[in-house]
């Protein structure tokens, strides 16, 4: 509003020309710097707004969206991300150097025997090694023996492998469902409002819509995070589980050529 009370003097001043050119300039002057002055204030608001950052807004949204499906959404989110961060480092600390632990094993049989392969697998973290302690301790019941034990054993360590990874499925597919089911009882409210007033005011609704909508959209979010968890979780365990598959064949062919 100060600017265009500003340009509307400008244009009295100029279209009247009822005063003269040093007032006019002083009153310039005046106009440009209450203009610099509402510019400055405009920015000050604006940075203050922005200064609120993202983490106020979620707050203040989370809040009217009510505690009580909110509140469920956000306990699926902490136990979702507890699993995830979890079965992340564990993966991390079970992915072995398989080259590296192969090399090292052959050594150890050509130099040791099995009981100094065995050493190096004692000493070596991650299941690639578990499977290949099994497997080398069933040597001496032939290669048979030792081939069922590889695959029982890693069998095992899949298992290991994929623990808990189910509960991330269940709340990524359970926080949408609760924001949905926020969604119709928000609606439903919403309705008993308009029944009751006997008019369709849209200050009776808008509320029980709001609330609605903010619990779908924090349900989705919850799930649209989990689920990034859960590719990168599933990703790591299926290359662990192709490194296991391939150090088991090539155990087997270093077991037999062994034996030779």
């Amino acid at each position: 509003m100060k600017r265009l009370f500003s340009i509307l003097a400008i244009t009295g001043i100029m279209a009247f020309g009822t005063v003269n050119a040093n007032t006019t300039a002083n009153i310039t002057a005046s106009i440009a710097a209450t203009v610099a002055s509402v510019s400055q204030d405009e920015v000050a608001t604006d940075a203050a707004s922005e200064d609120l950052g993202f983490h106020q807004e979620l707050k203040k949204r989370f809040i009217e969206g009510g505690p009580g499906f909110m509140g469920i959404v956000l306990l699926c989110l902490i136990l979702g991300l507890a699993i995830a961060i979890e079965r992340i480092i564990f993966l991390n600390l079970s992915t072995t150097n398989t080259k590296k632990l192969t090399q090292d094993v052959e050594d150890a049989l050509q130099s040791g025997g099995v009981d100094a392969a065995k050493e190096v697998c004692r000493n070596t973290k991650g299941p690639v090694a578990s499977i290949f302690y099994q497997g080398l301790d069933r040597t001496d019941e032939g290669i048979e023996a030792a081939e069922k034990a590889v695959i029982a054993y890693g069998g095992v360590q899949m298992g290991q492998l994929e623990k808990n990874v189910s509960w991330i499925s269940l709340f990524i597919a359970l926080a949408p469902m609760l924001g949905f089911m926020g969604t119709v009882i928000g609606m439903i409210q919403a309705f008993d409002k308009i029944e009751a007033a006997g008019d369709m005011q849209p200050s009776l609704v808008a509320g029980g819509i709001k609330v609605a909508l903010l619990t779908t959209v924090f349900g989705l979010i919850v799930a649209i995070i989990l689920q990034v968890f859960y590719n990168y979780i599933i990703a790591k365990i299926d290359s662990i589980v192709n490194d296991m598959e391939d150090a088991s064949i090539t155990l087997m062919d270093l077991l037999i050529r062994n034996k030779k």
